[in-house]
Order: C-alpha cells, then structure tokens, then sequence
C-alpha cells in the first residue's frame, strides 16, 4: 500500500451567500444545474475523494471551470470548503485553528502561483529567503538555504536583480525556489508553468522532474495542458463539473479511459510518446530468447530499436534486468492505434454527471 500524502474526502465547495443551505439541497439529491438555477449558487467541487500518494506528482486537470483551480486552494484552506475531510498526517485541515493552520501553511506547505506573486520590491535572493523569514530563521540560514536553491533552478548570479530584471520563466523559477527553500513536505503548483512561452515551459517541466528526483515532495500540480500533465503525472485526476472522473497513472488513463469523456480528452495524443512497452507486454513464454528492451521504453523508441532487431519479438526487463514479459511487432503496431470515436463509444458507457 502506497503512503498517502493527502487524504481528501468527499470534499464540497459551494459558492454563494447561504452555502449551507445550499448543501442541503444537494444532500437530498439537487444537481449542479438545478442548483444554480434555482438558488444561484455555483457547485464548484462536487463530492471529491482523492488519495494523494507521498512524495509523487499528482496532476489534476480539466477544462476551465472544471474545479481545479478551487480544489488546490481549498487544501490549505485559501478558500474555506463547505464540507468533507482534507487528512495532512491524519489531521483535517477544516478543523486547524487559525494558529495550527498558519503553522501548517509556514512548515508544512508551499505554494507556486501561476503569477509568480513575487514581492517586487525584494531582490532574488529576499524573495526566495522570505518563508524562512517569515518562519523566524537566523539570516545566515536564510542566505544559505536561499543561495542553495537559487544555483538548484539555474540562477546563479541573478541574486541582487528584482524581479522586474527578469524574464517571465526566470521569475517562475524564483517562485520555485522561495516554494522550495522552505523544505515544505508539501508543494501546491497552480497552474505554475501555463503563463509561459512554449519551450520556456518545456525546460521548467524538466527541471521540476529533475528536482523531484532529488528531494521527493508531494507535488499537487494543476493544469490545463494535457501534454504536461502526461509527462508530470505519477497520476492525473480528471476533474469534469467538480468531480474526479478518472484518477490513474497516464498508461492507464490512456489504454483504459473510464469514460467516453475521458477517451475524447485524449484521442488527439501521440500514443507512441506516452505509451510504454511494460504497459503493453504480453505473457512471457519461457523458452523464449531473444533481444531485450526495459520496461519504461516508449512505444517510439521500441519502434525504432525493431529495425535492429533479428526476429519479431523482444524479451521486457525490469530494472533489475529480470524477464517479465515480451512484445511482438505487431502488438507494438497495434498499440501506436488510435481506436476511433465510435469504437470508443461502443466500449465505454458514459456516466451521466451532474
């Protein structure tokens, strides 16, 4: 069993002027729509569950006014929920009192925003030190740990410039940096890349994914974009109308969508780039030989190595090199194809939301 880093349980937020009688009217089965119709209030999240895996990448995604953006800010309570549980180390948030939040929100928690929010009238090297400030530290450590993760992001000599000095993916790397100096347990990414231009984005991708790498935190990162959430997601949470419709790893959302939903939000992705051969494998028979391939290789790369391959079939590995599975051509060909719309449909019953 995987640690759970964040436990979020059928968890509400409505916005208007009488939210409790709102959720009321739900409790006795009022839908989204009627809801709005009727009262005026908004269903922004709708009856969320969500077990957020320790030291992962949890993406959520979804279309504008889908949630997403409420639902970060509801777990460290930016925004108060209307009901349901948000578990940190089996503490529930809604329940902190106003010093045991500002605690958590201090030690605990860090946050990027897709605005950067930096102060503009502090240097690089202050606004990366300010949560260790703000959490009392010596200034000898502020300067430490924020000069440490100032080189981490690859801005090494920027410390004395203002924020004003620098380009839009140099201040999101400051951002990053003041989330990450504090040594939180916990890192809330809101749409923390999306402001950028498209190969700035790419290199603050992968230096997220080099850094996880190192320090391991519980990363709740928030999207729009569909090919960041595939290439940062241990899992993604696709939220439709304030409800998690699938929550998966990406090879899973893609090979096995839970939804014609789903399925639609993914027909348009290359397959071959995303899809990796351990997902795809067939049973191995044990008297087989032949050129070995590990299991994280992409669908792209494997069709690639087949052109150097003997025979039609290659033996999978794990890291540990041991035999797990095997994959033939045709398999591969098979799995690089988009089923279409109508095969969708035909496979997968579409759930009615509300």
């Amino acid at each position: 069993m995987p640690n759970i880093g964040i436990s979020i349980k059928n968890l509400y937020k409505v916005f208007g002027s009488n939210p409790n009688a709102a959720m009321e009217l739900l409790r006795k089965g009022m839908g989204k729509g009627e809801l709005l119709e009727k009262t005026g209030h908004v269903l922004a999240v709708n009856d969320i569950c969500l077990e957020i895996e320790q030291n992962k990448i949890q993406v959520v995604m979804g279309l504008s006014g889908s949630g997403k953006s409420t639902l970060i800010r509801l777990i460290n309570r930016l925004i108060e929920p209307s009901a349901g549980k948000i578990l940190l180390d089996g503490e529930d948030v809604r329940s902190m009192s106003a010093v045991a939040l500002r605690k958590t929100r201090r030690n605990k928690i860090s946050m990027v925003f897709q605005s950067f929010a930096l102060f503009p009238h502090r240097t690089v090297i202050e606004n990366v030190g300010y949560g260790l400030k703000v959490q009392g530290d010596s200034r000898n450590n502020i300067k430490k740990y924020a000069k440490r993760w100032i080189d981490r992001v690859g801005l090494s000599g920027y410390e004395n410039y203002y924020p004003t000095q620098l380009s839009g993916g140099m201040q999101q790397r400051v951002g990053l940096a003041r989330a990450l100096t504090t040594d939180a347990d916990i890192l809330l990414m809101d749409e923390a890349f999306s402001a950028l231009d498209p190969l700035i984005k790419a290199v603050m991708q992968d230096i997220l994914l080099d850094l996880q790498e190192e320090i391991k935190k519980t990363i709740v990162f928030i999207t729009h974009d569909l090919d960041e959430a595939l290439h940062l997601g241990d899992k993604i949470a696709i939220l439709r109308d304030g409800m998690v419709v699938q929550n998966d790893n990406p090879q899973n959302i893609l090979l096995n969508p839970a939804s014609a939903y789903v399925a639609d939000f993914m027909k348009d992705i290359n397959r071959a780039r995303i899809l990796r051969v351990g997902s795809i494998m067939e049973s191995l028979d044990s008297n087989l030989e032949g050129p070995t391939m590990p299991e994280s290789t992409t669908l792209e790369e494997a069709l690639q190595a087949f052109v150097n391959f003997p025979n039609d079939h290659a033996i999978i590995v794990n890291q540990d090199r041991q035999k797990i599975g095997m994959l033939t051509i045709g398999n591969l060909i098979r799995s690089m194809h988009r089923p279409d719309s109508k095969q969708i449909k035909a496979s997968i019953k579409e759930e009615k939301l509300y």
